[in-house]
C-alpha cells in the first residue's frame, strides 16, 4: 500500500494574517498547516463527526515548521500536505506552503498527530478504515 498523493488547498494571505513586521505571522502558518490537514481529512470522508462515530480523534502532538521565506498580504499560496507515515496510534504529516506566483517554497512543516479514544482520552490504535482512507492500493 502507498500513502495518498499530495492534497492541495489554495489560500490568499489576508490582512488578519499580517504581523507587525509586515508579513504573514508564524501563527498564520501554523493555522494553515492545521487547516489543510483538516481539509485533507474531510476530502477523504473523515470529518469530525465521522471520527467520533469511529470512537477516536486525532490531536496534534508536535509541530516543526521551517520558515524559509515571507508571505505577504495578497499572496496566493498553495498549501500541500500528505501523510508521510502511520504507526499504531500516530501519524506523521508533511506540509509545504508554496507561493503560486513564483513557485517558491515559503515553509515546510512536519506534524505528529496522535490518535486517542474519545471517551478515555488515551492513545488507541488507528482503525483500519482510517488507515485505508489515507492510502491507496497499488494495482496487483
Amino acid at each position: 500500500m502507498e500513502l495518498t498523493p499530495i492534497f492541495s488547498h489554495t489560500i490568499e494571505v489576508a490582512d488578519a494574517d499580517i504581523d507587525f513586521l509586515g508579513h504573514a505571522s508564524n501563527l498564520a502558518y501554523l493555522r494553515w498547516v492545521q487547516e489543510v490537514a483538516i481539509a485533507h481529512s474531510e476530502a477523504v470522508g473523515l470529518d469530525y463527526e465521522a471520527y467520533r462515530k469511529l470512537g477516536g480523534v486525532f490531536f496534534i502532538r508536535r509541530h516543526e515548521i521551517d520558515y524559509l521565506r515571507p508571505a505577504l498580504r495578497g499572496d496566493k499560496l498553495e498549501v500541500r500536505t500528505w501523510v508521510d507515515s502511520v504507526a499504531a496510534a500516530k501519524t506523521n504529516r508533511r506540509t509545504e506552503v508554496k507561493r503560486e506566483s513564483d513557485g517558491k517554497i515559503l515553509a515546510k512543516a512536519s506534524t505528529i498527530w496522535g490518535f486517542v479514544d474519545v471517551v478515555s482520552g488515551r492513545p488507541t490504535r488507528i482503525p483500519e478504515i482510517i488507515r485505508t482512507a489515507f492510502t491507496k492500493r497499488s494495482p496487483e
